[in-house]
């Protein structure tokens, strides 16, 4: 009993070198790791499967495709990833003739991408490709009983890699028509690469075989060459398939690991490669715990890539060169925890056990600062070294008129003009600034049509506004008047927000999903804003898959909508708006039902040129005729506020690219320098806790002392 309290006393003095409420094992203290928060688990790590930010935050580490994007430069920039080029397209006719890169778009049957690969690139270590003594594969005919004591891919006592080839990028890519995978983007390469479809038929007669040999099976869109070099053709001309290379769908597959991990008993394990992906990315995952915590390491067969040595002008001087040409990556783990609440996630930011974090809502006041219009860091952010990085993202949030209603349609001759200026008013009334500045705590652009900065086709300052919603002035845009819009409104047939002939009122309908709190502020923010020109707004409330389905119906009349770039294009902007996609009549992703003839045969020529000064001149007109009818009310770009602590660096924010972690750095006795600083325990309350329980026990102590001694006499 006696020594109790000096224990408790050197154990507490022990302990304040270090923070108690370090979440990290203490080995891993001063390691060059980078510790990160991921909020939903990731369903799909396969990569034909995998199609959500979630999962690309993994995938993007370990799966190469041939192409990536320039970690710097803007607008985005296609670079070779695996191979020693951008495939160049050569162009075919309908008779397999070669014609010359400035065809006529109608007289290409196809395009041709030849793609050589860098040789000496090999794959992260995998029990795939181990091999016996007499070179048998080691694991690819396991019995039920050699499975037994196998739970992770880590339990395979033997792994060995091998180098990558053009046939594993084929294999790869028929894997997007597997009978069993369901890849999201099967429909769209279906009308693109030669023969895919087709090829899905006749894999659908294999589709009970526990492993379908794809080597067995060709495929006319895609063909090995030799070694380094395959081919894919695409059917007519389309310059954005490039963009498409540049993402985990393509990335290679090797056969060795599809039959190891098809074999019976692994799935019902999770030994699946939507598990456990396989890649020669920088990084191969080597922990798997999606409910709370996965572990990226260094692949350490990984090539040798280097890091940039030219980018935006500012990216010097933000200090993005200083490690021009140094070989990547450099962080040798990644660890993500899950936080399913985002003040938790918050505080440990905070405390900086996560070494980079989003703004939520909740913590903007205590992150950033607005003054005159200028949003900066708080006092406490630059009191800890925190650095603000903003990014505008590829995304355009709108409001979509649906085309086909007979109030505020353009599909009728007779009312198109009326219905027109009716957009148009509505369009000025709702307040996108104002929005913005309540609703989006000032993270956001407002919208002057569907393209977003660092798009190709969207133009900055005076030149970029939206004629029929806003004025240049004072070197600025400024929101035309709520007189304008009633001037609009009354020109439509509704003065003062009633029927010239009947005098009933005009009520809009806008369809929604939101439900909550949040949404209640929102669509009372939008009925002032309608009432603002004496029109009534009916919301009406719905579950997600209702909502869908009227909206394919066209049972709607003004809906939200947004759209999340898939490559950096304008034709991935502006097909949203093209005819041939209408909802209602072609299933297609034109939402607002939108069919302008001009619009569309602009369209036609657009989407299959390069970029540059013709290109850009079919955008201005393309932009100008939807400005001018007013399909969408022109919503906002959200802008994503990134905070960092002082020692990441080589921090951009890309929102196509996603193979970014390979140019962090961290500094890690920085970080312990300041973890240290700011989680000092407090002993005190501790100390006192002992003290009083030590008053309390002291008699009952001494009673038994006293009784011990009298006994013993």
């Amino acid at each position: 009993m006696r020594s109790v309290f000096p224990c408790l006393f050197f154990l507490l003095l022990s302990a304040c070198g270090s923070a108690w409420n370090d979440p990290y094992p203490a080995a891993d203290r001063g390691k060059n790791i980078v510790y990160s928060a991921f909020t939903e688990r990731p369903k799909h790590l396969d990569p034909v499967q995998s199609y959500s930010e979630d999962e690309i935050t993994f995938t993007g580490q370990i799966y190469e495709p041939p192409l990536q994007y320039h970690y710097l430069k803007r607008p985005y920039t296609l670079i070779p990833a695996t191979v020693e080029a951008v495939p160049q397209p050569r162009y075919v006719d309908a008779q397999g003739r070669v014609l010359a890169d400035s065809a006529d778009a109608a007289k290409i049957a196809f395009t041709d991408y030849v793609i050589t690969l860098k040789p000496g690139i090999r794959y992260q270590p995998h029990p795939a490709f181990a091999r016996t003594a007499t070179g048998e594969y080691a694991y690819h005919s396991l019995s039920a009983e050699q499975l037994a004591g196998i739970n992770t891919l880590a339990d395979f006592a033997q792994r060995d890699t091998r180098e990558l080839t053009a046939a594993d990028y084929v294999y790869g890519l028929k894997r997007l028509a597997h009978p069993r995978l369901h890849s999201p983007i099967f429909g769209l390469m279906d009308d693109y690469v030669v023969g895919l479809g087709d090829f899905a038929k006749r894999l659908k007669a294999e589709k009970d075989k526990p492993w379908i040999d794809l080597r067995e099976h060709r495929l006319e869109g895609a063909e090995v060459i030799d070694r380094y070099r395959y081919r894919i053709r695409v059917k007519g001309k389309y310059p954005q398939f490039l963009y498409w290379l540049a993402m985990p769908f393509f990335a290679p597959m090797p056969w060795e690991a599809d039959k190891f991990h098809s074999q019976p008993g692994m799935m019902e394990k999770n030994l699946t490669l939507d598990w456990y992906p396989i890649g020669t990315g920088p990084y191969m995952l080597t922990e798997n715990n999606p409910n709370a915590r996965m572990v990226l390491e260094r692949n350490p067969n990984f090539r040798q890539e280097r890091y940039p040595c030219e980018g935006e002008p500012e990216d010097a001087k933000e200090g993005l060169l200083k490690d021009c040409g140094q070989r990547l990556p450099f962080i040798d783990k990644v660890v993500f925890t899950r936080e399913k609440e985002q003040i938790p996630y918050w505080n440990k930011f905070l405390q900086g056990y996560y070494d980079a974090s989003g703004i939520s809502s909740d913590a903007f006041d205590q992150a950033v600062q607005v003054t005159a219009g200028e949003i900066t860091l708080s006092d406490d952010m630059r009191a800890q070294g925190i650095v603000l990085t903003t990014s505008v993202a590829t995304s355009s949030m709108y409001m979509g008129f649906n085309w086909l209603d007979p109030l505020v349609g353009g599909s009728d001759p007779k009312t198109a003009e009326s219905a027109r200026k009716l957009r148009q008013a509505i369009s000025i009334a709702v307040d996108q600034e104002e929005f913005i500045s309540i609703f989006q705590n000032g993270r956001g652009v407002a919208a002057q049509g569907p393209i977003p900065p660092g798009i190709f086709g969207y133009r900055d300052g005076a030149a970029g506004i939206n004629p029929h919603v806003y004025d240049w002035v004072d070197g600025q845009a400024r929101r035309k008047s709520i007189a304008e819009a009633k001037r609009l409104l009354a020109e439509a047939g509704w003065p003062n927000g009633r029927d010239a002939k009947t005098g009933e009122p005009l009520v809009i309908n806008l369809d929604t999903t939101a439900t909550g709190v949040g949404a209640k502020a929102r669509i009372d923010w939008l009925n002032k804003q309608f009432a603002k020109i004496d029109t009534q707004l009916v919301v009406r409330s719905t579950d997600y898959n209702r909502f869908q389905e009227k909206v394919r119906k066209g049972a709607v009349q003004l809906f939200y909508f947004g759209w999340n770039a898939d490559y950096p294009d304008p034709e991935n902007f502006m097909f949203l708006l093209y005819g041939k996609q209408g909802k209602v009549k072609h299933s297609g992703e034109n939402a607002a039902n939108y069919d302008n003839p001009e619009y569309d045969r602009l369209f036609e020529r657009m989407k299959a040129m390069e970029s540059g000064a013709e290109r850009q001149q079919l955008i201005d007109r393309m932009t100008a005729i939807l400005r001018q009818d007013a399909p969408w009310i022109w919503g906002f770009h959200p802008k994503d506020y990134t905070l960092r602590h002082a020692w990441l660096t080589n921090t951009k924010p890309s929102k196509v690219g996603h193979n970014t972690l390979k140019y962090q750095r961290v500094d890690a006795a920085l970080r312990e320098q300041r973890r240290a600083e700011w989680n000092h325990p407090v002993v005190w309350p501790v100390l006192l806790l002992v003290l009083v329980l030590g008053v309390a026990i002291w008699p009952a102590w001494r009673g038994y002392r006293r009784r011990e001694t009298a006994t013993a006499r």
